[in-house]
């Protein structure tokens, strides 16, 4: 795991210093501080992980404390631009990353609170089928989708964040939209019947019900298991209800002292999920994505590295 002193309040601290302790009446701390929240929010939906936002955040902050404030009309949009042109610049190097990667890559998952569920378009862009469908764009469009349609960032903004001309950013964001339109769920779970398809697939995967899980899993649901090398993971997509039914059962009968307290439900990415603890720690995080009533996806990250963001529930908004 890499050493870097990523957490909020660490930051907090560095500025502190940097400012002679001044935080509260130096301006370009205040602003940063404000609008922290929204930078992570923007970075992480740009990266799909967690650990790349907050260093993405430490790189925004060193560019912004050097700006002339006098010059800067709107310091939000400011700081937006700054955290995208980062994103952007870490995301190309992400995409090298994943290619020696082992095994499926997930994006990180964040433990969140109850008030993100209740944003309904922040949530939706934060499931992890949503950020496996932004996976699929390339790195403009991703900034430039995420930009406008979670953000609601003006074309002009984009434009000076992207490197682009307002034209051609509007011909990228309708690109951008036709192909998630395409890929994104038919139709939304609401959070009750996400947890009730959760409630049956934890109760049939601990009981190794095998017709249980058959029953409420879609004919092509695909399956992801992303141990990076790590830990223990299908070392590619698992596809077809028999398929995903029988892996399930066969890997949860092989852990010893598994109980009904192992696999329990939590709020992950802004929607019900599961977390799977064996000896007190944290093991797996399953996500699932649900197509008209049936699990079509079912997203398993056991990677320890990408599992900190669930130390806490991460501070988002928009």
């Amino acid at each position: 795991m890499r050493n870097r002193p990523s957490d909020q309040d660490g930051q907090e601290r560095a500025m502190e210093t940097e400012h002679g302790g001044r935080t509260g009446s130096d301006a370009a701390t205040e602003a940063f501080v404000t609008h922290r929240n929204l930078l992570f929010t923007v970075a992480y939906e740009l990266l799909g992980s967690a650990a790349d936002a907050e260093d993405v955040l430490q790189e925004t902050w060193l560019r912004w404390s050097g700006v002339d404030l006098a010059e800067v009309r709107d310091r939000r949009a400011y700081l937006v631009r700054i955290t995208t042109r980062q994103a952007l610049t870490r995301l190309r190097t992400l995409g090298r990353r994943k290619e020696s990667y082992v095994g499926p890559w997930l994006p990180e998952p964040l433990l969140t609170a109850p008030d993100v569920a209740e944003d309904v378009e922040l949530a939706d862009s934060l499931s992890m089928a949503m950020l496996l469908v932004l996976e699929t764009l390339a790195p403009t469009e991703r900034a430039v989708f995420v930009l406008r349609e979670v953000f609601a960032v003006e074309y002009e903004e984009i434009a000076e964040a992207v490197g682009k001309s307002q034209a051609a950013v509007r011909q990228i964001a309708h690109r951008a939209r036709a192909h998630v339109a395409a890929r994104r769920p038919r139709s939304a779970a609401s959070p009750a019947e996400t947890r009730r398809a959760l409630e049956a697939f934890r109760r049939a995967t601990l009981t190794g019900d095998l017709q249980g899980l058959v029953d409420i899993l879609a004919p092509d649901v695909v399956m992801l298991g992303d141990g990076g090398g790590v830990k223990q993971a299908a070392p590619r997509p698992v596809v077809g209800a028999d398929k995903v039914a029988r892996l399930l059962v066969a890997g949860v009968g092989k852990v010893p002292g598994i109980g009904v307290d192992s696999l329990r439900p939590t709020q992950v990415n802004g929607h019900p999920a599961l977390v799977l603890s064996l000896g007190g720690e944290l093991d797996t995080v399953v996500a699932l994505r649900l197509d008209e009533g049936l699990v079509t996806g079912i997203y398993a990250v056991r990677n320890p590295e990408k599992l900190t963001g669930m130390a806490r529930a991460a501070a988002l908004s928009r």
